[in-house]
């Protein structure tokens, strides 16, 4: 066996295809191959199927014995028989597929919605998952912050990051240190969406601009003050006379929260015009007459609603490059503290959030109120 760990001795190696290999501990070899110079990792595992890695050019002996190391410390650790290479797009698929296995069917079609909007179309899902980077992961979470805010980032990377994580247990070859990243500073309310609200106005605007299922949704929003998601899934059978009970995660391990939703005369009219016809069993709002709203879509569905807004408003109406579906939430928020004058315990009973959070972001939004009140008062 050639000694490979000194220079002089690998330039008088004769050229050949096969490598030269040094065993550098149980099943775990370094390969040169004279000619290209190149070198190569070899792994047998216990089905006896070997595993190779190229490793380096030019460099020597002490380097590429760290990059194969490094390699190979990954195989040997892995739970699996076989590990898997491929791309992070396929990783991604894996963790799907692995949710699907264990009958978490709904789970994996909503984790997928959010991979269609954020990952599939993005370069990060070409790149060998072997190969990626720590700066390759960042780059994908800097475009991700364009027209986003850091809380709605990081709720996006937290869900590549626990794939990409279960990905890697599932035998995918890959280094969990590139997409271990340090959080943005949080510093948003606490439904993960930027404070941005919208006049009456707008939010007519933008209703009368959107595609006849996402006005609905839009206007049960506007009505309500829910989070997107509590609406869509909210039943027909949630709506009983002029209430409707809506229910949302919150916390870690999230916790099931429910509440009741009194609702205007105007708003138990609409809601019951939707629910008409409807088994109890039934969502009041869908996409297409069936599939429940999700995520991506109804902010698809915003987006281009906006954009035809914005065509044709006055520049001073035009939608700020921050709204989105919640922006009905905040609005409604709003508008029951300032314009009904309703107290702010009740408020934040019917809209599911705390009396910390409407002191935090709302009050301070509605300084013309505040300045009403204080002249009303009479000091002795």
């Amino acid at each position: 066996m050639a000694d490979i760990t000194r220079q002089r001795t690998r330039e008088r190696l004769k050229a050949r295809r096969e490598p030269y290999w040094l065993r550098i501990e149980k099943g775990a070899y370094l390969g040169f191959r004279r000619g290209p110079d190149t070198w190569i990792a070899r792994w047998r595992g216990r089905d006896a199927r070997q595993q190779y890695r190229a490793v380096g050019e030019g460099i020597d002996f002490d380097e590429a014995k760290r990059r194969a190391e490094q390699w190979l410390s990954q195989l040997a650790a892995s739970p699996v028989r076989i590990s898997k290479r491929g791309t992070v797009r396929a990783a991604l698929e894996a963790y799907l597929a692995d949710l699907r296995r264990h009958g978490r069917e709904d789970t994996a079609r909503e984790v997928e919605g959010r991979f269609e909007s954020y990952v599939w179309d993005d370069h990060l899902a070409l790149l060998e998952l072997e190969s990626l980077t720590l700066d390759d992961f960042e780059e994908w979470r800097d475009r991700l912050r364009s027209g986003n805010t850091n809380r709605s980032v990081n709720r996006r990377v937290r869900a590549v990051v626990a794939a990409l994580n279960r990905a890697h247990r599932l035998g995918h070859v890959g280094n969990p240190e590139s997409w271990r990243i340090v959080p943005l500073t949080d510093d948003v309310e606490d439904d993960g969406e930027t404070a941005i609200f919208l006049s009456a106005e707008q939010r007519r605007g933008l209703i009368e601009s959107a595609s006849p299922e996402a006005a609905a949704f839009f206007r049960g929003l506007e009505l309500t003050g829910a989070r997107p998601k509590e609406l869509s899934a909210a039943l027909a059978g949630a709506l009983e006379g002029d209430t409707l009970k809506l229910s949302h995660r919150k916390g870690r391990p999230a916790k099931l929260r429910t509440r009741i939703a009194v609702l205007s005369v105007e708003g138990a009219k609409f809601f019951a015009d939707q629910a008409k016809s409807k088994l109890p069993t039934a969502y009041l709002f869908t996409e297409d007459g069936a599939q429940p709203w999700r995520r991506h879509i109804w902010a698809r569905e915003f987006r281009a609603a906006a954009e035809n807004y914005n065509k044709v408003a006055k520049r001073a109406q035009r939608l700020p490059a921050g709204a989105s579906a919640y922006s009905f939430r905040h609005a409604r928020i709003s508008e029951l503290l300032q314009v009904h004058g309703i107290d702010p315990l009740t408020v934040a009973a019917q809209t599911g959030t705390s009396l910390t959070m409407i002191q935090k972001h709302y009050l301070r939004f509605i300084p013309s109120a505040m300045r009403e009140k204080l002249a009303a008062v009479r000091d002795a």
